[in-house]
């Protein structure tokens, strides 16, 4: 018998309701310490409102993303090409999720990449789905892929450069290449547990489909709408070929954007500013939200849609990102109450204090539990990596340890948390956009967790003991 089944006991409410619990239990904790200031109610009304203003561009990005697919999906290219690929493979499909795993993780150690895999879920869903897997499967080879690699962070600017500099700004001197060495091992151990623990779900519901840990309402929502609903399959025509060349052209483009290659002594792409005033390396959102937006029309234009078809595939597609963009925007509202009230940087004092007086391998794993903790509250690796650094580094110096180990148990804990944590918007859009609950995500994300948790703890550990 499979889990695919009416019965359930316990039912998590939805990511609205989560996020605003959330909120409301840190208001409510702010009145009993002294040392900050105490959220009033309309701190605690306004903070997703806030969080939905300091979020705009990034919602804005989904929404015009999500007008760029719907004029991809209007042109049956994705239905096309998806088919044609998974007929290619012809049972070799279990060979997606390493390569696309591995391929996600490189962009997360490489530049942090983790919002821009939003673009990916409908894509990858539909061609999960039409491989014999499930969305379950779709989301854990994107989240667990992406994340694995900033949870190892080798170079990614929003964890390495942030922390160096800030610990630069307070006296701290740091050696990247054992940064980049420990964030090594950190990925590709996370890795390999993430891939071993994806393959063999997406194995069980390959063999049974009623095995899934997906309930019968979240199956038929992923059916529904990652699915042709037409029996018969779509010609991949030329039209859909040039169309589906456009599309992976966009991601190609996407990754080159946001990639800082200056930061990496890369210049070729310093006279690109000509399209966004903005040269590729230094895109982010507004950027990105032009780019799908002008693809999708060149898409329609190519395929030879109407203007009117064109126009109405880009709002059909945004209205279906509404939700997603909504709980990006609030779940950054508990980022912005935490902040207004000086929570954040009263936990973080705290916790530094409590490092003090401790052996190396006892400091190094308390240490990690704090990040996690943190992370929680402050989900924002670069916003985490600005405010700690100036407190943990100086600690770590004064106690005779490596700072190094300090930026890397800053990407464990900030890549642990951010695989499970209902304040990321890029698990609950993510999750959103795939139709899986968050309770299933929890359930079925949970054991790899614990697992990646050990064998980061073992490496940070070994490290603090070999430096």
């Amino acid at each position: 018998m499979g889990r695919q089944t009416d019965k359930k006991k316990f039912n998590l409410p939805t990511a609205y309701t989560i996020l605003f619990s959330i909120i409301i239990v840190i208001g409510i904790i702010t009145q009993f310490i002294p040392q900050v200031n105490k959220a009033g109610i309309s701190d605690v009304v306004m903070s997703p409102i806030k969080g939905l203003k300091d979020a705009i561009d990034v919602s804005l990005y989904v929404l015009l993303m999500g007008g760029f697919l719907g004029v991809v999906t209007k042109t049956g290219a994705l239905d096309a090409g998806i088919g044609s690929i998974v007929k290619k493979l012809n049972g070799k499909e279990f060979i997606l999720i390493p390569i696309l795993m591995f391929t996600f993780s490189l962009g997360g150690t490489a530049f942090g990449m983790s919002e821009e895999t939003l673009a990916f879920y409908a894509l990858i869903t539909a061609t999960m789905l039409a491989a014999g897997f499930d969305s379950l499967t779709a989301v854990a080879t994107i989240l667990f892929g992406a994340g694995c690699g900033v949870l190892g962070s080798t170079v990614n600017p929003f964890v390495v450069s942030i922390s160096i500099d800030s610990l630069k700004g307070v006296g701290v001197e740091v050696n990247q290449a054992v940064v980049m060495g420990i964030g090594v091992a950190l990925w590709l151990s996370s890795l390999l547990i993430s891939i071993y623990f994806v393959m063999k779900h997406a194995k069980k519901v390959k063999e049974n489909p009623n095995a899934t840990l997906l309930s019968k309402e979240e199956v038929k929502a992923a059916k529904s709408a990652f699915t042709n609903s037409k029996e018969e399959t779509l010609e991949f025509t030329t039209k859909r070929k040039i169309v589906l060349a456009l599309f992976g052209l966009s991601f190609v483009v996407m990754i080159c954007g946001v990639i800082p290659w200056e930061k990496f002594g890369i210049n070729i792409f310093k006279h690109t500013d000509f399209l966004t005033g903005n040269a590729l390396g230094n895109w982010w959102f507004s950027e990105l939200a032009t780019w799908y937006t002008l693809m999708a029309i060149v898409i329609g234009v190519v395929y030879g849609l109407k203007e009117k078809e064109i126009v109405s595939a880009i709002i059909e597609g945004a209205s279906e990102m509404v939700g997603v963009a909504l709980i990006i925007g609030i779940s950054r509202g508990v980022s912005v109450i935490m902040s207004s009230t000086g929570l954040d940087v009263y936990v973080l004092n705290n916790a530094s204090h409590a490092l003090s007086g401790m052996s190396p391998i006892l400091f190094i794993n308390i240490a990690f539990l704090i990040y996690i903790g943190l992370s929680f509250l402050i989900p924002s690796t670069s916003g985490l990596a600005s405010v700690s650094m100036p407190i943990f580094g100086p600690l770590a110096k004064s106690l005779g340890f490596p700072s190094e180990l300090i930026i890397s148990t800053l990407g464990a804990g900030c890549g642990l948390v951010n695989f499970i944590t209902p304040t990321s918007g890029v698990i609950m859009g993510g999750l959103a956009i795939a139709k899986v609950e968050y309770s299933t995500w929890v359930k079925f994300a949970s054991k790899i967790i614990i697992c990646i948790y050990i064998s980061s703890a073992i490496i940070l550990s070994i490290g603090m003991m070999l430096l």
